[in-house]
């Protein structure tokens, strides 16, 4: 019976061998599949070391190496693509990771997490030695650190739209000169207007000479032409309705004129008038067909007669004179009015359908805060800062960098905490932007705070108490929890509210939003109070929320170890 006991005692011991064995030969396998190394183990600030994993795996399995910045305390500056060579019927997976630091001390790059198929795996924690460069202060001296210079901002593309606009006016400006303003040629009919009115005679009689009227025997149109040349001359210096007036008519008015000794027409000059013009009707109406020597005749006669008339015009007066000058300056006015009147009406239509144009595509008030100029479009569209803010780091994109403020913390407790303020904007600007940090200075008042992370509604409260204390009225509060686009998760207060403006009576009535978030010894709030109707400054809000960004609890705590 003992001796069945005692071999039952060994089979159980060797079973139990068996196992660890093959339990220490997989746990050596597993082991041995995922190896870590680095170049060195000291480095001097800023300088990069090498940080290499192997993985032999499987042709089959899926390998995941670490992503992002896994290593702090240090940081990753690169991670070269993967590098894989085949050894028998596996593979041997090789990454580097370009790691660094920027503060000198003992670090220790944490265990990493590498994926082989659905299985985990871990590397061994190295350690890193980060020296500081020596200066030799005998051969090198030391100065005080450079103060804070302004840096103007780059100008942008804005002289690109301002060449457009220069260019299009330069167009339009000379497409008036050239249609309105240009002196243009005269034209043959514009010369001949312009001629007095016993040149336009003579000349219409050399211009009868040269047709070919009496060739073509249209002896109609002849005399129509040479009828004419006489009663537009008679018209503008003897009988303003010569044109319109029969012959009859046109006689009896020539002979009263001389009777009233108006113009000392002579009996034969009334009397070749009125023959000519009483056969030019019955050629035009009845008919007739002289033959050529009669109108060559005529011709000559109309030509001697036109000579007669204006040797009976009396020489116009100085008064006369200078009324007619007179009258050409005020054709002269009336004529640069009428331009400047087109000029003007262009340009505001132009202007006018510019304006309705660009509303329609980009809205009326989009373009009237174009033209006009608005505060807050001008911080909207201009260029952005993107930066970090106190410890732990709130990362967050404005349209101006956040300036330092002085600190509010009573007296009586601010060798226990410390707060730092960064802030831009007021309510003058229509909007505000400030990012306050709390922090316990001791191990104490961390641990007496119990979970700093509690303390949130307490500094929300306070807050708003503070506003109140600013007389801030009509406080709406509503809160919910949020989440940054890098899944840190905190608090928002948000509502509405009457905020004071410095320096006048009247108030804002804006919309504000509180966004806080805890650690283990500290709490950021990041506040944001902006004017209601305000479309441009709405936008700036949602942009500035969307590129908030903070580091995990875990994240802070490891930077804060590796500090300590």
């Amino acid at each position: 019976m003992k001796s069945e006991k005692l071999y039952t005692r060994i089979a159980l011991t060797r079973s139990q061998l068996v196992l660890c064995f093959v339990f220490c030969f997989l746990s050596f396998v597993s082991f041995a599949q995922v190896t870590s190394e680095i170049d060195t183990t000291k480095i001097r600030i800023g300088e990069q070391i090498n940080y290499r994993i192997k993985v032999e795996a499987d042709s089959s399995a899926l390998v995941v190496f670490p992503e992002g910045q896994t290593f702090m305390p240090l940081e990753s500056v690169e991670a070269l693509d993967v590098d894989t060579t085949k050894k028998d019927a596996k593979f041997l997976l090789s990454r580097i990771y370009k790691l660094t630091k920027f503060d000198s001390g003992s670090y220790t790059i944490p265990r990493q997490r590498i994926i082989i198929g659905d299985k985990p795996f871990f590397t061994d924690s190295l350690k890193i030695e980060v020296n500081t460069i020596e200066v030799d202060t005998t051969k090198q001296k030391l100065y005080d650190i450079k103060p804070i210079i302004e840096v103007e901002k780059t100008g942008g593309n804005w002289w690109i739209w301002l060449l457009i606009a220069i260019a299009a006016i330069a167009l339009v400006a000379f497409l008036l000169y050239w249609f309105i303003w240009r002196q243009k040629p005269l034209t043959e009919e514009e010369e001949i207007a312009l001629l007095p009115p016993y040149d336009r005679a003579k000349l219409a009689l050399k211009k009868l000479d040269e047709s070919q009227y009496l060739i073509r025997s249209e002896v109609k149109e002849y005399y129509s032409e040479l009828t004419m040349a006489i009663r537009k001359y008679l018209d503008e210096k003897v009988y303003d309705r010569s044109l319109e007036s029969t012959t009859d008519e046109l006689i009896s008015r020539l002979q009263l004129l001389k009777e009233g000794n108006q113009f000392p027409f002579t009996k034969e000059t009334i009397h070749n008038l009125e023959t000519i013009l009483k056969r030019a009707d019955l050629v035009k109406f009845a008919k007739s067909a002289p033959d050529t020597p009669l109108i060559e005749m005529d011709r000559a006669t109309i030509e001697k007669e036109i000579d007669s008339v204006k040797a009976c015009l009396p020489e116009p007066t100085e008064e006369e004179k200078l009324l007619d000058q007179q009258y050409k300056e005020a054709q002269e006015r009336k004529k640069k009015r009428r331009k400047v009147i087109l000029t003007v009406a262009i340009s505001l239509f132009l202007i006018i359908a510019t304006y309705i144009g660009f509303s329609l595509k980009y809205g009326f008030g989009y373009v009237k805060d174009t033209v006009l100029g608005n505060e807050s479009k001008e911080l909207l569209e201009g260029e952005w800062v993107e930066s970090a803010y106190g410890y732990p780091p709130v990362y967050i994109e404005t349209p101006e960098v956040l300036r330092r403020m002085p600190d509010s913390l009573p007296v009586e407790i601010r060798d226990k905490f410390e707060r730092t303020v960064f802030a831009f904007g007021s309510e003058e600007q229509n909007i505000s932007v400030a990012i306050i940090t709390t922090k316990a200075l001791n191990i104490e008042d961390q641990q007496n705070q119990e979970g700093v992370e509690k303390n949130v509604a307490q500094s929300i409260e306070q807050i708003l108490n503070e506003w109140e204390a600013r007389n801030v009225q009509n406080i709406i509060t509503k809160g919910e929890q949020y989440i940054t686009p890098n899944a840190v998760e905190g608090i928002k207060t948000h509502g509405s509210a009457d905020f004071p403006i410095r320096n006048s009576e009247d108030k804002l009535d804006g919309e504000y939003a509180i966004f806080s978030f805890a650690t283990t010894d500290a709490i950021m709030h990041i506040t944001l109070i902006w004017a209601k109707d305000d479309v441009y400054v709405e936008d700036i809000i949602d942009r500035i929320i969307d590129s908030i960004e903070l580091k995990s609890n875990e994240q802070a705590n490891a930077e804060q170890e590796a500090q300590n």
